[in-house]
């Protein structure tokens, strides 16, 4: 594997955890009254530049956000962003 591989793959691990941290972080935060909760557009941006997957294990995992179709068709917006973003990365790292 070449090393910008690994360096994308690494990236993807990191930011996925971050979002799945965030998912879980805001589902608790939901769960105290007058909590400051995590804004939707920061969910979605970290899912959209390289947290999709860990984004959608905060999902299923939490049950967080998996009842409001609003979020769920942006979520699904940023997969296909983080897809074009990937995609991108990687046929630059094949050149």
């Amino acid at each position: 594997m070449k090393p910008i591989d690994q360096l994308l793959l690494a990236w993807v691990g990191v930011v996925s955890a971050w979002a799945f941290l965030l998912f879980g972080f805001d589902k608790w935060r939901a769960g105290r009254s007058g909590a400051r909760r995590i804004p939707e557009a920061s969910l979605l941006w970290v899912s959209a530049f390289g947290g999709w997957p860990g984004g959608l294990l905060g999902i299923v995992l939490f049950r967080h956000k998996s009842a409001k179709p609003s979020f769920l068709f942006k979520f699904t917006l940023a997969f296909f962003v983080w897809a074009a973003l990937a995609a991108g990365a990687w046929k630059a790292a094949k050149a």
